[in-house]
C-alpha cells in the first residue's frame, strides 16, 4: 500500500502535468496571476502539492513568481522566444552532425518509413498534430546523437515554444516535410556538415518573424477566450 509520501508525490506529479499542459496551450492569459485556491479546487489537490508543482514549473521556465504577489503565467516576449530558438538550433545542429556519424542504417531506414507513413500532408491534420509529427522527427535525430542531456534539454525547449510552433506550422507545412527529407538524406549519406547546414536553415528564425508570430499568438489567445473561432 502506498505511503503518505508516495501519495503526495503522485499529487504533485498530477498537478504538475495538468498545469504544464494548461500553460503550454495558454489556458491562462499571458501575465495572468494564477489563482491558487481556484486551481487547487479544479485539480482536486491540496495547496502543498500544488505549490510544489508551481515552483517546479517556475524552475523550468513555464511560470514566473513575484514575491508577495504569487505565480504568473509566462508572457510572450519576442527576444526570449528568439533566444529559445537560437538555443534549439545550437542543440539540433549539433545533433544532426552527430547523427550523421553515429546513426545506424537501420535507424535511418526506420525514420524514412516514418516520413513515408506520415506524409505528404493532405491538409486535414491540425497544427497541433503537425507539430507533434515534427517533434517526433527531431526527437529521432536527437536520439541518434546518443546524448541524454541534450535530449532532456531539447524536450524542455520544445515544451516552452510549442504554442508558437503551432502558429508557425500553418505557413510551413509542405516546406517542413521537404526539409526533413533533405536532412535525413544528408545523414544517410554521412555528410555531417550538410546535415548541420540544412538543420540550421530549417530551424533558423529572424527576430521579426518571431515578433510577427507573437502578435498572431495574442490574437488567437484572446479571440479564443471570447469564444471566436
Amino acid at each position: 500500500m502506498p505511503d503518505i509520501a508516495d501519495k503526495r508525490l503522485s499529487s504533485v506529479d498530477r498537478a504538475y502535468g495538468a498545469i504544464k499542459d494548461m500553460v503550454i496551450a495558454y489556458r491562462f492569459k499571458p501575465g495572468e496571476r494564477i489563482n491558487e485556491v481556484e486551481l487547487a479546487k479544479r485539480l482536486e489537490v491540496s495547496r502543498t502539492p500544488l505549490r510544489e508543482a508551481l515552483n517546479r514549473l517556475v524552475s523550468e521556465g513555464f511560470l514566473s513568481f513575484i514575491g508577495g504577489r504569487g505565480f504568473f503565467c509566462r508572457e510572450f516576449k519576442p527576444r526570449e522566444i528568439y533566444e529559445l530558438y537560437q538555443l534549439r538550433a545550437v542543440l539540433e545542429v549539433a545533433a544532426a552532425r552527430m547523427a550523421s556519424e553515429q546513426a545506424t542504417d537501420e535507424e535511418v531506414d526506420e525514420l524514412e518509413r516514418f516520413l513515408d507513413e506520415t506524409g505528404p500532408d493532405d491538409g486535414q491534420r491540425t497544427s497541433e498534430e503537425m507539430v507533434a509529427l515534427d517533434e517526433a522527427f527531431h526527437n529521432h535525430i536527437m536520439r541518434f546523437a546518443r546524448n541524454a542531456e541534450m535530449r532532456n534539454l531539447l524536450n524542455n525547449l520544445n515544451d516552452r515554444i510549442r504554442f508558437f510552433r503551432w502558429i508557425d506550422m500553418d505557413s510551413r507545412r509542405q516546406r517542413t516535410q521537404n526539409e526533413h527529407r533533405n536532412i535525413l538524406d544528408a545523414i544517410r549519406c554521412r555528410e555531417p556538415e550538410r546535415a548541420a547546414a540544412l538543420m540550421q536553415g530549417h530551424i533558423g528564425r529572424r527576430l521579426d518573424e518571431i515578433t510577427s508570430g507573437i502578435k498572431e499568438g495574442y490574437s488567437r489567445i484572446y479571440l479564443s477566450s471570447a469564444g471566436i473561432d
